[in-house]
């Protein structure tokens, strides 16, 4: 600690120096939701044994460090009883760490695919970037990220059960298909309890669409019969008007496969 304050402010800049591991506050625009005891478990164990080689990236907050990257090390350090960590510390603002944060967590392979399509999402939204400049930015083509996007589509629920049942980024996408969060979350269910693959959860996904499909053209043809039925009802009673009236009007209904032909028949005179 006595060595760490020694550092002039102008000196730590884009150094490697030991900060006070209790100075170190985190990164408000962390992306990673969650850690898993585990991995920080093991990191822990090969950190007692090696050390960190690679130092914690960290700016300036006043008295004290805002953590840019490196937030596993930093708690798995803490596991450990260091007191102290090697930073560099950077030069930067507070968007443009928030930036960095986001970038070094998305190109992390062990980020969730939602936490991945949520960090985008702040890069576009709250950065004012483009998904071209998002995909410059991150090494991926702009499809990736139009589709990794597209999952912020699912609900709260949907992501809470994709994620506690371990589904795929392709189960998610799958699910995209299906028009209401009630619909995805029966199918979800199904996947659920039958351990569904992705290749079988698109065939349930098809299915379903198509006897969707199939009621649909059903309500279809039943509402275009209701039509019919009032129209032909219209011409009975006007015909039934014309008789009371003492009018010697008749009708005559022809009915072929594609079409119902009325013919009505209206005397110039009565006789």
């Amino acid at each position: 600690m006595a060595g760490f304050l020694n550092f002039t402010k102008d000196k730590q800049i884009n150094k490697v120096i030991e900060v006070d591991i209790n100075l170190i506050i985190p990164n408000p625009h962390q992306p990673r939701t969650e850690f898993y005891e585990n991995d920080i478990a093991a990191l822990a164990e090969s950190i007692a044994q090696n050390g960190i080689l690679q130092p914690l990236s960290v700016r300036r907050a006043g008295e004290r460090f805002e953590l840019i990257a490196g937030e596993r090390r930093l708690r798995a350090a803490k596991m450990c009883g260091f007191t102290v960590v090697p930073c560099i510390v950077h030069e930067i603002s507070e968007r443009h760490s928030a930036i960095l944060a986001l970038v070094e967590n998305i190109q992390r392979q062990d980020l969730s695919f939602f936490d991945e399509a949520v960090a985008i999402e702040k890069l576009i939204t709250y950065y004012g970037m483009t998904q071209e400049d998002a995909a410059a930015k991150l090494g991926k083509a702009q499809s990736t990220i139009a589709n990794k996007l597209r999952l912020l589509r699912l609900s709260e629920d949907e992501r809470e059960l994709i994620t506690r049942f371990n589904l795929t980024e392709r189960h998610a996408r799958a699910l995209l298909k299906l028009g209401s969060s009630s619909e995805r979350l029966t199918i979800l269910e199904k996947v659920v309890k039958n351990n569904l693959n992705v290749e079988r959860t698109e065939r349930l996904i098809e299915d379903y669409l198509g006897k969707e499909r199939v009621k649909a053209s059903y309500k279809k043809r039943s509402k275009v019969f209701q039509n019919v039925k009032m129209f032909v009802n219209t011409i009975n009673k006007a015909v039934e008007t014309m008789q009371a009236a003492g009018i010697c009007a008749d009708s005559k209904k022809i009915q072929n496969e594609e079409y119902i032909e009325y013919r009505v028949r209206i005397p110039i005179t009565n006789k």
